[in-house]
């Protein structure tokens, strides 16, 4: 990521390094729901019963794989992005496109969902809300808290991206190699 090692890039590398764990630790949660589903398949179709709670992990799980999973997508540059233009630039000219980006959409955009979901989640964990299926999951609460750990975790890879925007533009880092060349 950077060729110096700077505090800047220690600190755009640690950023980098919390994205990276919890995107790794939350990807384990898709052979988890590839598993309850085909539990819920045979107990459905094979034995003509079925669990609530189960049926409704597959929600959360899913719930949880996109929300969560966003900053490392974010680290690994996997956003859906115009690159008509961005593309064939340089470095730098990347870099500014990532920081424009970052400073002018991300924040604001996560910073919004974050301030309207405070309520939605605080009232969730108000009420211990649980589900509202007999046998369901009693933990609705910390689904909903995903609401919020999602733009938090944004925002930190933002910071990150901001970071790295500015040790390129200063001539003290990289863009990752397979940032380079990849836009979806």
């Amino acid at each position: 990521m950077t060729s110096s090692n700077t505090p800047l890039s220690t600190l755009v590398r640690l950023i980098d390094g919390i994205s990276e764990w919890s995107g790794r630790a939350i990807s384990w949660l898709t052979l988890t729901m590839v598993l309850a589903t085909f539990t819920i398949v045979v107990m459905r179709y094979l034995f003509n019963t079925g669990n609530v709670a189960l049926q409704e992990s597959v929600i959360y799980m899913h719930s949880f794989v996109f929300l969560l999973g966003a900053a490392y997508t974010l680290k690994h540059d996997g956003h859906v992005r115009v690159d008509i233009f961005y593309r064939p630039m340089g470095e730098k000219g990347k870099a500014i496109i990532n920081l424009f980006g970052t400073v002018c959409l991300l924040l604001p955009v996560t910073g919004f969902i974050f301030y309207i979901s405070w309520e939605y989640v605080a009232t969730s964990w108000e009420l211990t809300e649980g589900s509202q299926e007999a046998g369901g999951i009693p933990f609705r609460y910390i689904l909903k808290t995903s609401l919020l750990l999602m733009p938090a975790m944004m925002m930190l890879q933002g910071i990150g991206e901001i970071l790295r925007s500015i040790l390129v533009l200063t001539g003290q880092g990289h863009l990752l190699e397979e940032e380079e060349g990849h836009a979806l």
